[in-house]
């Protein structure tokens, strides 16, 4: 990698988000929507954590494991759509160096974690359906406890790869970023020096965590889907009710991650559409999939209801 002639070289202390739009009515008819979905995102996740938290009937592994994508996911939007909603009427959309590498660094994090806690949960689907009377031996509580630490840790030592990198690049004028957020393949652009071996080592890095993640998934839910094929009626009806809920939540977020880190298609557009779609739609669906397609949580939900309005009555 060679740097390239200084002329243009300084030290950084902000970049350009050139956003997602630059007409005012547009921006502004995106402010309403996003501003809408962001806040169905935060209420729909902490609903299901504080079902799961407080209802006994869904004191189980899946919904330990259920509870913590619904945190995780809160968090991967929170990185970059308050960020978002509040530029659309900035005329000047910048971000401070500090702030664009912790973007960088809790944008990596949270989905690389998330990427291993959906690996996790495959597995304790696995368990359920293929070894229904271990399940309660081998998903205890420790156990989903560590597999859950284990995914946070992966999550810290992929942003942190990251980090170490591209804090240190040399940045050129102009400093823009022509996304809503600072995207670490759009940031690298910006570096005076040759970027090609460093586009390499993300997208190997990238490819390490996602695309082995995304081969243990399919692996499992093979084995699950299988497993269900040779069942009784009763029983596989809904194994594999809550398992096209789980592939379903896989695929919405895996195939943007691939087609931006590991497989890029380099078009701004849709590289925009793909990382609204995992940063804001994913979070948003997922609440959706499991709550609606999960009898249990519905039961939870009119349980906390009927509470609610008891205590209501009473006071």
């Amino acid at each position: 990698m060679s740097i390239m002639d200084g002329g243009n070289q300084s030290l950084v202390s902000e970049f350009v988000l050139l956003g997602l739009a630059h007409s005012q009515n547009i921006q502004a008819l995106l402010f309403m929507m996003f501003l809408m979905l962001y806040l169905l995102i935060v209420s729909g996740n902490i609903v299901i954590m504080v079902l799961i938290t407080f209802d006994p009937h869904l004191h189980s592994p899946m919904y330990f494991l259920l509870a913590n994508l619904s945190f995780v996911d809160m968090w991967l939007s929170s990185v970059t759509t308050p960020k978002m909603i509040t530029d659309f009427f900035r005329e000047n959309k910048t971000i401070s160096f500090a702030g664009c590498m912790c973007q960088v660094f809790f944008a990596h994090c949270i989905a690389a974690g998330e990427m291993v806690l959906l690996v996790v949960m495959a597995y304790d689907r696995y368990v359920a359906i293929c070894k229904p009377l271990h399940y309660f031996t081998i998903m205890n509580l420790k156990r989903c406890t560590g597999l859950v630490l284990t995914s946070w840790t992966i999550g810290i030592v992929h942003a942190l790869s990251h980090l170490v990198v591209i804090v240190e690049l040399p940045f050129c004028s102009p400093k823009e970023i022509d996304s809503f957020f600072c995207d670490m393949p759009l940031v690298i652009k910006l570096a005076c020096m040759d970027s090609h071996n460093l586009d390499i080592l993300m997208y190997a890095d990238c490819g390490v965590v996602g695309v082995t993640c995304f081969i243990l998934l399919l692996i499992s839910y093979t084995y699950i889907l299988i497993t269900v094929h040779q069942s009784s009626k009763a029983g596989a009806s809904k194994a594999l009710s809550t398992c096209t809920a789980h592939i379903t939540v896989v695929m919405i977020f895996f195939v943007p991650c691939i087609f931006i880190y590991v497989w890029p298609l380099n078009i701004t557009w849709l590289d925009k559409f793909l990382a609204v779609f995992y940063s804001v739609f994913t979070p948003l669906l997922n609440p959706a999939i499991y709550t609606l397609r999960n009898k249990e949580m519905k039961n939870a939900m009119k349980r906390f209801i009927n509470t609610y309005r008891d205590f209501q009555g009473k006071s």
